[in-house]
């Protein structure tokens, strides 16, 4: 049990009855400096024992831990401090010239010199249990039960951490090395030497975040450096920095500021200094690195995505870099912080505004065959990937205006989204759907190079079926939502049907619109070679397109033959017979099921059209963005 000099509990104390006391007051202040000189006596004793530079203590002891050793006199040490630490008072008020104040000065600097090498070497000697996974995942029970800070119940709480049932050994050790540590801390601070505590903490707790940053790959670099690197070397930095933020916010700096908080909760003002004087320089160095990729004058389109990924981990982390960056003294880690989230976001925007224009200038020839263009490839899958950053993407360009107004209405391009339109969604579907009908456009324009116009139809269905598939098939379906969807799936259904219409028209018309009608053989036979001159003609045309498109290509099939294989299929069978019999044979050029299996042939680009490469108008090569290869996703 602590001595209790000054117990309220003690009637013969004289500090409790001086007030009724008949002894004169020299009697009185001769007996309290009497009851003092004990008090300070009996401090010494113990502080002595444990003193580090004289023979009064045992080379054992100078040499022994206190609170790893021995717990109970490292309590009887504190209170003696404690004591010591009152007897002063009364001494200062008393006779402040006095030589047992002198005495006592010196025991405490005796005191203070033994628990600043025990701060120090508690702190140095459990680092494991004092690792920031262990500290981060504190529950906020025991959080609330470590700010307690009265002096008169540190060695309750020492002995109260070991009672943890459902807690590992790591934990519990580390509850009760933390509980040390602040009962130390507030001996020290209510002695005066809060600096001296502060100043070995400081330098233990800051080595360790520096060196989990190390280990966690974050370096301090200059811009002038960053500049410098190629951007593989920037890339594998970059690659370093986002799997180490959350780290280093959520579990490295969270479990300093629990551990740093719990120690110090006896003085606000040391706990906020400790805090920025071991952490601040760090998160500044963790959180400067963006702003400095985003900075990097080598960022191309394909950069794109690296930079979402940044501006998405300090976004999704920036409730947490507040809650534990609170203190004023840290206001320039979150001005780092947002900078970073500016610069990236700025830097996004400019390659979002470059995307757009080079889908405009963009000068590839057509695809031979109609089939999708490279271009509609590259820009869809850009989009796709956007479209996983919806988050960060409607952050970014939310109030950033298209560059063109088009002259089209809006509701071609725009999905509806109810009672959102001023939403982050809603800006992210308009952006998205803008950049979907530039791309449209531009193959518009291609489409004319054709010099057949059934083929440009087939080039825009197939292109646009392309962009339908990618749709459906990524977040991009939610965020354009079901509307868009169903008009340009309307709109594939109706460059088929001009294509039908175009291609085969020659063939559509080469048979009688009633199959059935009565006509003579030569009737007949006029119409057989014209339908044999128009099928042999549109097949030689087209036995080099394409439909890449499985689904599209069969559907295709299915309705021309619907078409010219169920017609001709009755006007076959009515006059075949007879035809023959009149020695015309060679006119009945097909059977149906001849036509069925070249029909079947189409569509897979594999034959040589007599048009080959002129099929389609010639243009100068182009160095744009169709010559790229697909986006690399940054995730």
């Amino acid at each position: 049990m602590r001595s209790s000099h000054f117990s309220p509990s003690r009637p013969s104390s004289p500090l409790h009855s001086s007030t009724t006391s008949n002894d004169s007051p020299s009697r009185h202040t001769s007996f309290s400096q009497t009851l003092m000189e004990d008090t300070i006596n009996e401090a010494g004793a113990i502080i002595k024992k444990w003193d580090l530079d004289t023979s009064s203590s045992t080379s054992y002891n100078r040499v022994a831990n206190l609170f790893r050793d021995h717990r109970e006199e490292a309590l009887k040490f504190l209170d003696a401090v404690t004591n010591l630490q009152h007897g002063m008072h009364f001494v200062i008020k008393e006779c402040s010239s006095s030589e047992l104040l002198v005495q006592a000065q010196n025991l405490m600097q005796i005191a203070m010199k033994r628990l600043q090498k025990e701060m120090y070497t508690m702190l140095s000697g459990n680092r494991y249990f004092l690792d920031s996974e262990t500290l981060s995942t504190r529950s906020s029970r025991q959080s609330t039960r470590s700010s307690v800070s009265d002096d008169d119940e540190h060695d309750d709480e020492i002995t109260n951490t070991e009672v943890s049932p459902r807690a590992s050994e790591v934990e519990m050790v580390s509850e009760l090395v933390m509980a040390n540590l602040k009962a130390l801390a507030d001996c020290m601070i209510g002695a005066g030497y809060g600096k001296e505590c502060a100043k070995i903490y400081n330098l233990n707790r800051k080595s360790v975040i520096d060196e989990t940053l190390y280990y966690l790959g974050v370096e301090k670099l200059t811009s002038s450096q960053i500049q410098k690197m190629d951007w593989e070397m920037l890339e594998k930095k970059t690659k370093n920095w986002l799997g180490a933020v959350k780290i280093a916010v959520s579990t490295l700096f969270h479990g300093e500021k629990i551990l740093c908080d719990h120690v110090f909760s006896a003085s606000d003002a040391i706990r906020e200094t400790c805090f920025s004087e071991i952490a601040r320089e760090s998160a500044i160095t963790l959180f400067a690195f963006p702003e400095m990729v985003a900075k990097y004058k080598k960022l191309s389109l394909e950069k794109m995505f690296t930079v979402l990924d940044l501006y998405n981990s300090i976004s999704e982390l920036w409730d947490e870099i507040e809650l534990i960056f609170s203190f004023s003294s840290f206001e320039i880690v979150k001005s780092q912080a947002m900078a970073s989230l500016v610069k990236l976001g700025e830097a996004a925007r400019l390659m979002l505004s470059e995307f757009e224009s080079a889908i405009q200038k963009d000068t590839s020839k057509a695809k031979a065959g109609g089939g999708v263009h490279p271009l509609t490839r590259y820009v869809m899958n850009y989009l796709v990937f956007l479209g996983d950053y919806s988050g960060a993407f409607a952050e970014i360009i939310g109030d950033l205006p298209l560059s063109v107004q088009s002259p089209l209405p809006e509701s071609y391009f725009m999905s509806p989204i109810p009672d959102e339109d001023d939403s982050p969604s809603s800006a992210v579907s308009v952006r998205l759907a803008w950049l979907v009908l530039v791309l449209l456009c531009k193959l518009d324009g291609k489409a004319q190079l054709y010099k057949d116009v059934s083929l440009s139809y087939l080039f825009l269905a197939n292109n646009l079926n392309y962009v339908v598939s990618k749709v459906k098939k990524s977040n991009l379906k939610f965020l354009l939502g079901s509307d868009w969807l169903s008009k340009h799936e309307m709109k594939i259904r109706q460059y088929i049907s001009n294509y039908e219409r175009m291609g085969w028209n020659k063939v559509l018309t080469s048979l009688p619109e009633n199959s059935t009608a009565e006509m003579s053989s030569p009737e007949a036979r006029e119409w057989f070679i014209k339908f044999n001159s128009g099928f042999e003609e549109a097949y030689r045309v087209q036995n080099s397109w394409v439909i890449p498109d499985p689904k599209l290509r069969d559907e295709v099939k299915i309705s021309l033959s619907r078409k010219i294989v169920s017609g001709y299929r009755i006007f076959y069978e009515k006059y075949r017979e007879s035809l023959r019999s009149g020695g015309v044979k060679s006119v009945i050029r097909f059977a149906p099921d001849d036509l069925q299996n070249y029909l079947s042939d189409l569509f897979y680009g594999t034959g040589q059209s007599e048009q080959g490469t002129t099929a389609y108008g010639s243009a100068s090569p182009s160095v744009s963005i169709s010559t790229l290869s697909s986006p690399s996703h940054g995730h």
